[in-house]
C-alpha cells in the first residue's frame, strides 16, 4: 500500500539519505516527504526545490558542503506549493528560478497556499518562524531555457502540465538524469488539488521518451536504470 502525504497525523521524523547519481548529480530524499535535488556544475551548484523552511534548508546546505565548496547560484522551483519553495533564502542565490505560469500561481494564490499548507503539515515547516515570506522567482521562462554550468548542460524545460500548471523539469543530458519535481512520485500519495488530470498521462509519456537513466522524484527514493523509472512513471500513472 503506498504511503499517505504528510498531514496533521503523521509526526514521525524520516530518515534523510543523500544518493550521489553522478559526480554531478544528488538526490536529497526523505522516505516519502518532499525531495531537494542538487547539481553540482563547474563553477556553481543548483539546488531543485528548497525544502519548507530555511531551518530545514540547511540540512541540505550541510550535504552540499560535504561534497562541494562551489557557490549555490541557482535554486528551481519545480512548481509552486509552499512546502516546495519557502527554505529558498537559505541558500541566498543569485537567481531563483521559475516557470512563467509558476509564477502566476503565486500571484494568484500564493498566500493562500503557504497558509492552508502550514496548517495541513506542521511537521514539515519546522521552525516555521523562519520564513521571511512568500519565495518569489527573480527569473521566469516559458517552455524551455539552458543554463550552462561551465561545461553541464540543464536544461529545464515544461513537458506539460500534471501535478500543476507550472510544472517545470531539470534534465541533465548529458547525463540522462532528470529531476521530475512531483510530476513522477514513488512509494508516496501525490498531492493532486491543483492538478491536470487529463494532461497529466501525455506529460508522462513525454518524461519517459527522454529515456531518463536515473530519475529524482517529488517524493521518495531516487529511482536508479530503467526498471526503476519504469516503476517509478507506472506507478504515478496508475494513481492518475
Amino acid at each position: 500500500m503506498s504511503k499517505a502525504f504528510a498531514s496533521q497525523a503523521d509526526l514521525q521524523e524520516k530518515k534523510v539519505t543523500f544518493t550521489k547519481l553522478s559526480d554531478n548529480a544528488y538526490a536529497y530524499t526523505a522516505e516519502g516527504d518532499p525531495n531537494t535535488g542538487v547539481i553540482v556544475g563547474d563553477n556553481a551548484v543548483m539546488v531543485i526545490d528548497t525544502q519548507a523552511t530555511p531551518v530545514m534548508a540547511q540540512d541540505v546546505i550541510r550535504r552540499i558542503r560535504e561534497v562541494t565548496d562551489k557557490p549555490i547560484k541557482y535554486v528551481l522551483l519545480t512548481h509552486y506549493h509552499a512546502v516546495r519553495v519557502l527554505g529558498a533564502t537559505a541558500y541566498q542565490p543569485q537567481e531563483i528560478i521559475a516557470s512563467q505560469d509558476t509564477y502566476d500561481l503565486i500571484v494568484e494564490r500564493g498566500a493562500q497556499d503557504m497558509k492552508s499548507e502550514i496548517e495541513r503539515f506542521p511537521r514539515l515547516f519546522r521552525a516555521v518562524e523562519t520564513i521571511p515570506g512568500l519565495t518569489w522567482p527573480t527569473m521566469t521562462f516559458k517552455g524551455e531555457m539552458t543554463l550552462w554550468l561551465g561545461k553541464l548542460e540543464v536544461r529545464l524545460m515544461q513537458l506539460g502540465r500534471g501535478h500543476t500548471k507550472g510544472d517545470t523539469v531539470a534534465w541533465l543530458p548529458q547525463q540522462k538524469i532528470l529531476f521530475s519535481g512531483d510530476l513522477v512520485e514513488f512509494d508516496a500519495t501525490p498531492y493532486a488539488g491543483d492538478a491536470y488530470f487529463n494532461d497529466w498521462p501525455q506529460t508522462l509519456e513525454n518524461v519517459a521518451a527522454l529515456k531518463p537513466a536515473a530519475l529524482v522524484p517529488g517524493r521518495g527514493p531516487a529511482l536508479l536504470g530503467e526498471e526503476q523509472v519504469a516503476a517509478g512513471l507506472k506507478a504515478t500513472g496508475g494513481f492518475i
